[in-house]
């Protein structure tokens, strides 16, 4: 049962909440649930999500769902090459009442923003990201605005698609907690997909779906996964893996201080949604991949032998021991 002003959230409780959170975002999406288990743990951990798959399997949808169950505020920005920084952010315009600039809020002020199709802009246009999504505010004109309370954003991107798009920099892939690839849906799924959308007729998927979660919940919830349990052993475990990255042949680039701490995190948080207070090793090994697939890159070699970074994390995850 949710918790009232006064009682504190337990790892159970929390796991409740955030269950009722995935049944009502299963309303609108079927399928998908190692995806809404993602975008709930980065939601928990303060990170960001790339969503990456081809056009038509609900990135869009499953956004806007999240948004609707967690109540919070929710903007959709359309990225395109001629998107100005200021299109994001916002600008000053001129008051002739009063004779002053006023400073008037984009749409990146909301608590979920949809960046979609991200790598449309250049790096211009994508840098003025940068502020907003590490710490969580947007300067303009010498003044700096705070972003609401919690404050996610999720940017999705078309793997097939190079035609006038621009690559994404490390420097801001890395500020991205996870990289979600979102696939097409199993038979029985798609079947399911085609019944429901008989039975509800042209009415929008999302259409019923209202808020189960409190901000005050939520807060709650992001406190429980701060002070989750990690042995002493899980931490020199995470930091063998992020090691063990950068001293691969296999990989050109290994992962950075900032990712062990996102992984690190992220563990402590997709705990919480396991139901408990404390970090398992199986709790890393979960999110590793998706921690850390867009924070490494391949060395043109192991390219050309056909080997992708999956199989190169899972070749460095069964060399090192777990902790027991």
């Amino acid at each position: 049962m949710p918790a009232n002003k006064t009682e504190t959230i337990t790892a159970e409780m929390a796991s409740e909440l955030l269950i009722k959170i995935k049944n009502n975002i299963a309303k609108a999406i079927t399928g998908q649930s190692e995806s809404v288990d993602l975008i709930l743990t980065a939601m928990i951990a303060k990170g960001h999500i790339l969503l990456e798959g081809v056009p038509g399997v609900a990135k869009t949808l499953l956004a806007k769902t999240f948004a609707a169950s967690l109540g919070l505020t929710y903007s959709r920005i359309q990225f395109t090459p001629d998107l100005m920084p200021s299109d994001i952010t916002g600008t000053s315009v001129f008051n002739p009442k009063n004779l002053e600039f006023t400073f008037q809020h984009g749409p990146v002020f909301a608590q979920t923003v949809l960046i979609d199709e991200i790598n449309r802009s250049p790096a211009k246009t994508q840098a003025a990201l940068f502020e907003a999504m590490q710490e969580q505010q947007v300067t303009a004109d010498g003044s700096e605005y705070a972003l609401p309370e919690p404050f996610l954003v999720i940017a999705t991107q078309n793997p097939i698609e190079y035609e006038g798009t621009y690559r994404l920099p490390e420097a801001q892939l890395d500020r991205f907690l996870f990289k979600i690839v979102v696939g097409y849906p199993s038979l029985d799924e798609e079947t399911t997909i085609l019944r429901n959308s008989h039975d509800r007729g042209f009415t929008k998927a999302e259409k019923d779906i209202s808020s189960v979660i409190s901000e005050s919940e939520i807060r709650q919830i992001r406190s429980l996964a701060e002070k989750s349990v990690v042995s002493e052993k899980l931490i020199e475990y995470t930091a063998q893996i992020i090691q063990a990255t950068r001293s691969e042949s296999k990989l050109y680039l290994g992962a950075s201080p900032r990712a062990g701490v996102a992984l690190l995190n992220g563990a402590k948080s997709y705990a919480v949604i396991q139901g408990r207070d404390y970090v398992l090793p199986e709790d890393i090994q979960t999110i590793l991949l998706p921690t850390l697939a867009h924070r490494v890159v391949l060395s043109p070699e192991t390219e050309m032998e056909g080997q992708t970074i999956e199989d190169v994390l899972s070749i460095i995850l069964k060399r090192i021991p777990v902790p027991r």
